[in-house]
């Protein structure tokens, strides 16, 4: 309690500062005008965060790499960079179809909780995510292509994209599977390790 009382006594006195040095204001500018200053910013700031909207997919460039081939740890990295002069957001995970399947992979139930949560993307920001490889009996799948689409905060998908996947340098490489899951979007690379 006491340090949250610190916090705000400090970004108080922080947000006075600034609202003197942008506003131009002198030390005899009294609380009101700073404290007008001070909520005309977070009005702007608020306005901004709102006008902020959801990716459509089509500002997005993605490219797909083959991590981990055959060994423990085998996924496909999902990178989604916005092309895009405005910035906009994603949630969840994407949906994510492997070669001519028509099964939409789920997420995966390792992967830790926040898919409710929008990752907001700047122009030339790059959001992460990983379709998990798992190649346990039976027959597998294989494939060198897949597909992708952005969901929406309800679930619903929007247009998809196919893609193909290449391993570190470049080379188009194909990948096998019996089951796989897809993670949450992150601006972190998922095993990255």
């Amino acid at each position: 309690m006491r340090t949250h009382r610190i916090r705000t006594a400090v970004l108080a006195a922080t947000t006075a500062t600034l609202a003197l040095t942008v506003y131009g204001g002198s030390a005899g500018a009294s609380a009101a005008d700073l404290a007008t200053a001070g909520k005309a910013d977070t009005m702007r700031s608020a306005a901004t965060t709102t006008a902020t909207r959801a990716c459509h997919g089509d500002e997005l460039s993605y490219s797909v790499v083959h991590r981990f081939a055959k060994q423990q740890g085998e996924h496909l990295l999902i990178t989604a960079t916005n092309a895009d002069s405005k910035p906009c957001w994603v949630t969840s995970y994407p949906s994510v179809m492997l070669g001519d399947t028509t099964k939409v992979l789920p997420h995966s139930a390792k992967d830790a909780p926040g898919g409710g949560t929008r990752v907001t993307l700047r122009p030339g920001a790059k959001v992460y995510s990983a379709v998990n490889l798992f190649t346990d009996s039976g027959r597998p799948h294989t494939s060198g292509d897949l597909s992708i689409a952005l969901r929406d905060r309800t679930g619903d998908t929007g247009p998809a994209t196919e893609q193909a996947a290449f391993d570190g340098r470049g080379v188009p490489s194909k990948f096998s599977w019996t089951s796989a899951d897809v993670t949450h979007w992150n601006k972190k690379k998922p095993y990255d390790f």
